[in-house]
């Protein structure tokens, strides 16, 4: 930014404080920033603050493929600039950028239309891969954690890291064929000059809605994401709202036509299931 731009004006008017406030701003810069033969300290600053925005709409673009799939490249850029306008980053961590992404998506969807709701469902199902990826871990529960517990009043913690996802669109799947055309487009990338007339990559059509059940996760440090069942997903939502299992497990079959062996030997075969992946801690304690 040249210090042209920081010329006086005419007193009382709005750009005569914008040039005071520029002329501040040199003075603050001034004090922690050295200028050079070529630059004053104010327009090295003005350097990294242009280079800081686009390392922060970088990281967003990496965050989300999925909605960019969605939306197309340049409605996302008009999405990212708008959305990281209202809420810049406020965080120590660039991990955190689309935090309130869901919030701003339901408050004005004209950014997303005419998908507006096929882009919600990506938004959240790719924030909760962030979740999942660095969400706190907590002791799993064992056995003895089990043991003086009655089945009637058991109550179970979820791992912070899973989040239960109630979707209009099959977004998992979609994820995986982005992930995968994009992997074959760096192949193909790196490939040209072998084969300079390789064919193009078929577009992944967008998904048709269809409700589904997912929980998105982490094992051994690795992300994942598992469908459920619209049974499972009541009985491990009613379990993180604080429900006894034996209360979430019989409101979530209420309805069902199954005898009761099949719902036990069901119900079994999915806390086996989930045990495993380590998904119950202990519950938290309720003020």
């Amino acid at each position: 930014m040249s210090s042209a731009l920081f010329r006086p004006l005419t007193a009382g008017s709005g750009m005569q404080k914008r040039w005071m406030d520029g002329r501040k701003m040199s003075e603050v810069a001034a004090q922690f920033i050295k200028p050079n033969d070529r630059l004053t300290s104010f327009e090295r600053l003005e350097i990294y603050n242009r280079q800081y925005w686009f390392r922060i709409l970088d990281c967003f673009y990496d965050d989300y493929p999925g909605l960019r799939a969605v939306l197309g490249g340049r409605k996302f850029e008009k999405l990212a600039k708008a959305y990281l306008a209202q809420f810049p980053s406020a965080s120590f961590t660039l991990r955190n950028l689309g935090g309130r992404l869901e919030k701003f998506l339901r408050e004005d969807s004209s950014w997303t239309a005419p998908r507006s709701e096929l882009a919600l469902d990506m938004a959240r199902f790719e924030w909760a891969q962030i979740v999942a990826f660095d969400g706190a871990a907590l002791p799993p529960v064992t056995p003895d954690d089990l043991l003086d517990s009655p089945p009637g009043k058991l109550r179970l913690g979820l791992q912070p890291h899973l989040t239960l996802l109630a979707l209009d669109f099959p977004v998992d799947d979609f994820s995986i064929a982005i992930k995968k055309r994009d992997a074959l487009r760096a192949e193909a990338s790196n490939a040209m000059d072998a084969a300079p007339k390789a064919a193009r990559l078929k577009k992944v059509s967008l998904p048709k809605r269809e409700k589904v059940f997912v929980a998105v996760h982490r094992c051994d440090n690795t992300l994942y994401y598992k469908r459920l069942a619209a049974e499972a997903f009541e009985i491990l939502t009613a379990i993180r709202a604080g429900k006894t299992v034996r209360r979430a497990c019989e409101n979530a079959f209420r309805s069902s036509r199954k005898t009761a062996p099949e719902i036990g030997a069901q119900i079994q075969d999915w806390f086996q299931n989930w045990s495993s992946l380590g998904w119950f801690c202990k519950p938290r304690k309720r003020p």
